[in-house]
């Protein structure tokens, strides 16, 4: 990371390494505050919008105007006490300079997709923000990904170029023959690598000087890969207006950000969540991103960070805060910490009361899809009903659902949809990519089918009960049933198996196999098998998809056709039967 320090020097750039400092009490007074929040309202679709141009480059013309305050627009620390702090002027520098580096080097051209395979670096951001300043699609991917799941996503999404570590490099290199549309690839390291193009030296020379496309509010943006229960992960593909969408004033009420603020969004940078949480939503505010590389969840290192840096506003999943409120501190009184959100999974009342009880702060909760970006939530300052997920956020209308699409009444279980007719709202995803038919399964009556179970109260509070396929939800990644079982089938001791959900105190959920074993293997010591087996996923697929519980059974319960009733299985591990 030291390039990024010498980078400054070389542009004799040094102000913003010299700490933080507040916002002026001017800034202080703008709750609302983002890039020309009256130009639009919550229904609004202009043709045109490029979050480059429109959002962050409006920053970049504030500070030069001095209309904001010196804090930097990303802040990034790891614990070797290595410390990166770039304004927005920097940004818009640098995320140009990638522009170029993607469409003069690289050859990559609008509409054209990108994997994007980076751990929480810096160069993260200038690679989503380049891409958007050229219309090339990003995909982002989380860095747990073996050969198997890259292969996937490189082949059916047709992507002509990637960029990863030298970590991740190897993987790819073993499937890139198979790969016929991928032409570059860039390699994020302090080393070079044969047939890998060197993102850092590239960056370093490569002109600032670039116009960002005039790219239209439904032009395509971003590819997210989502778990499915029948097959592979899809592609939902979001245009422009996911963006635009955080502009809206509803959407800024959630977290209702300063120029002050220091934002810091713990969600792996493979999920929509990062997208929109450590980039999207604080920078259209005119907030402070802070980034901690944390390479693993370590609750030490965090409940640290919190007491070392001025954070006034954090989003994670439960488990995050679960996991902290499960170990013995001293004190968790934050000095400067005034929000905090959970997403990604259910949370519990009681878990919302102990960190209120600790901390002194309420958290709150949010929800949302990679389809669907954040839907609803407690906007800060409106009441907490214990359990609930708060009110649709607009443009969304949301409705509870029936399996045809009627509204039901307050308090009736059904399927939460949002509406898309006779408008789609913007921040809707556009389709699955390629996959006419699930986008068209995905349409129930006038409405998108979220697949998630839940009830709405008369006040318009959402209550979730689950899914209503087999999506696992483990600390907010998830999971297909389908991806496990097809790594357990090329272990030779696994005849056939099922994956469900099972809970956990911790998690909230986790991946629990149920395993018929071949003849050969009945005879052979259980626990030893269990570890050969959950090493066996860990190294062909992604580890956080392993199962943490399996259990060995004679068979597995079937319908008359055939196939597996995970829901019965699953109903058992939730003491449902």
């Amino acid at each position: 990371m030291q390039w990024l320090m010498r980078f400054r020097v070389l542009w004799g750039i040094h102000k913003s390494c010299h700490g933080f400092f507040p916002a002026p009490q001017h800034l202080h007074c703008q709750p609302l505050s983002g890039a020309k929040t009256s130009r639009w309202n919550d229904y609004d679709t202009p043709e045109e919008f490029n979050f480059a141009s429109d959002v962050l480059d409006y920053w970049t013309q504030m500070e030069k105007e001095g209309k904001r305050g010196p804090n930097p627009a990303l802040w990034w620390v790891n614990d070797q006490g290595d410390e990166v702090k770039w304004s927005f002027r920097e940004m818009t520098d640098l995320t140009r300079r990638a522009a170029n580096v993607f469409t003069q080097t690289g050859g990559l051209r609008q509409g054209d997709h990108l994997a994007l395979i980076l751990p929480r670096v810096p160069e993260w951001w200038l690679v989503t923000v380049g891409c958007i300043r050229t219309g090339i699609v990003f995909m982002p991917g989380t860095t747990l990904m073996k050969a198997r799941d890259i292969l996937y996503r490189l082949q059916v999404s047709k992507a002509k170029g990637i960029i990863t570590t030298d970590t991740l490099a190897p993987e790819v290199d073993s499937v890139a023959s198979e790969c016929p549309a991928l032409k570059i690839k860039f390699l994020v390291s302090d080393h070079s690598r044969k047939g890998w193009l060197d993102f850092r030296s590239l960056i370093k020379s490569a002109s600032s000087d670039h116009t960002c496309v005039k790219s239209k509010t439904l032009d395509p943006m971003a590819i997210f890969f989502t778990s499915g229960t029948a097959g592979l992960p899809k592609m939902a593909k979001h245009n422009q207006g996911l963006a635009l969408r955080s502009s809206f004033p509803s959407c800024r009420k959630l977290l209702q950000l300063k120029t002050s603020d220091v934002f810091w969004c713990l969600s792996d940078p493979g999920w929509i969540t990062a997208t929109l949480a450590s980039m999207l939503e604080p920078w259209t505010a005119g907030s402070t991103v802070f980034v901690h590389h944390l390479p693993q969840f370590d609750h030490n290192v965090i409940v640290q960070t919190f007491f070392k840096y001025p954070i006034t506003q954090c989003l994670a999943a439960p488990s995050v805060f679960r996991m902290i409120l499960q170990q013995d501190f001293t004190s968790l009184r934050f000095p400067t910490l005034e929000h905090t959100c959970a997403g990604g999974e259910a949370l519990l009342p009681e878990e919302q009361e102990q960190w209120r009880r600790q901390t002194g702060v309420l958290l709150y909760q949010v929800y949302g899809q990679s389809e669907t970006g954040i839907t609803c939530g407690i906007l800060r300052g409106m009441k907490i009903k214990p359990g609930s997920m708060g009110k649709a956020i607009p443009p969304f209308d949301i409705q509870i659902i029936d399996d045809k699409g009627n509204v039901l009444p307050p308090d009736t279980e059904g399927n939460i949809g949002i509406r898309i007719k006779p408008t789609k709202p913007i921040g809707l995803f556009m389709c699955y990519q390629d996959d006419p038919v699930k986008t068209a399964d995905a349409e129930c009556g006038d409405f998108y089918n979220t697949g998630d179970r839940a009830t709405m109260d008369a006040e318009g509070y959402i209550w979730f009960l689950g899914r209503s396929d087999d999506v696992i939800n483990a600390s907010g990644y998830r999971i297909g049933p389908t991806e496990v079982e097809s790594a357990l089938a090329e272990h030779p001791a696994v005849a056939e198996s099922a994956v469900v959900s099972s809970p956990d105190p911790i998690r909230g959920e986790v991946v629990k196999a149920f395993v018929v074993l071949t003849p050969q293997f009945l005879s052979q010591d259980r626990d030893q098998l269990t570890k050969e087996l959950q090493e066996h996923v860990k190294s062909v697929t992604a580890p956080y998809k392993y199962p943490r519980k399996v259990e060995f059974v004679p068979e597995l319960p079937k319908t008359i056709t055939g196939k597996i009733k995970r829901n019965e299985l699953r109903k058992k591990e939730f003491g449902q039967l």
